[in-house]
């Protein structure tokens, strides 16, 4: 799998000329920057961007690197990805090692979640199992059934595997995309863990999974809006921020608040607490 190149394909279609001062122009058939461009913006050549775009070249320099990351307006936190992905390419390492998925929260983090209470926040692994959440994630997510068995909760298999994802999340698609990226974040399928649930979903769901795994970028969106179908509460947007926890834990925390009033007001129904709800997320 070259994800190195589909992670620069994908971020230089995502770049349009106006934004590094190129005119449009007339009959542009890429949504983003043509390669000639990117190249001679980062002073490499157009045949090797290609061989870097299609696997043929998986090690390109620090300075090359640090000129497409330049030129493709990538964050930190993208510069830092593809920094690992050309890492990544090099056989014989792996930061996990053959240390598999924890299952277990250390003392402090639950102290956090019952902090972060009626907020509905999970933990996960870096497979997606769902190894401790708050109660105001159970009010969430058990009516879809995600939680029916805590020992096997997981994000990717439920998305996949569960018809009622499908009625939970009207943005589907969006959701899918996400946990495929989260599973592409890591060492995929040289972590023997990930390759087996990949396994598993390629099963359940063919080529609903497979085509996300040749196409999504290994990188998800650490914050952003989920919209979900409540089965009491209705029609629900909640803002989320993912806070990686320590290397050690190999662990996510999601936290989810509500995007508008609405959604504040019907969480605070459904927890019971109309005396101190939850403030709806602006800005």
């Amino acid at each position: 799998m070259n994800e190195l190149g589909l992670f620069l394909r994908s971020r230089r279609e995502a770049v349009t000329p106006a934004r590094v001062g190129l005119p449009a122009g007339p009959r542009r058939r890429t949504p983003g920057l043509r390669r000639a461009e990117v190249a001679t913006l980062a002073g490499v050549s157009v045949e090797y961007l290609v061989r870097l775009e299609q696997g043929r070249d998986r090690h390109p320099s620090p300075a090359v690197l640090a000129a497409l990351a330049d030129v493709l307006l990538l964050t930190p936190s993208e510069r830092i990805h593809l920094h690992r992905l050309a890492k990544g390419a090099e056989p014989g390492f792996t930061c996990m090692g053959a240390t598999g998925p924890a299952r277990t929260v250390r003392a402090p983090v639950r102290a956090i979640l019952d902090h972060l209470e009626p907020a509905a926040a999970v933990v996960v692994n870096r497979i997606g199992d769902v190894i401790a959440h708050t109660e105001g994630y159970r009010r969430l997510m058990a009516p879809t059934g995600l939680l029916d068995d805590p020992s096997a909760a997981n994000l990717a298999s439920f998305v996949f595997g569960d018809p009622r994802a499908r009625d939970c999340y009207p943005d589907w698609d969006h959701v899918a995309d996400q946990q495929v990226a989260a599973l592409k974040q890591g060492p995929f399928r040289k972590d023997p863990a990930t390759a087996a649930l990949a396994d598993e979903l390629e099963i359940v769901a063919g080529a609903e999974f497979t085509r996300r795994v040749a196409a999504v970028p290994s990188l998800p969106a650490a914050t952003g809006v989920t919209r979900i179908e409540h089965a009491e509460a209705g029609p629900l947007r909640l803002s989320y921020e993912t806070l990686d926890l320590p290397a050690d834990d190999d662990q996510r925390l999601f936290v989810y608040l509500p995007a508008d009033e609405a959604t504040a007001a019907a969480l605070a129904a459904l927890a019971g607490r109309h005396r101190a709800p939850l403030h709806a997320v602006s800005g």
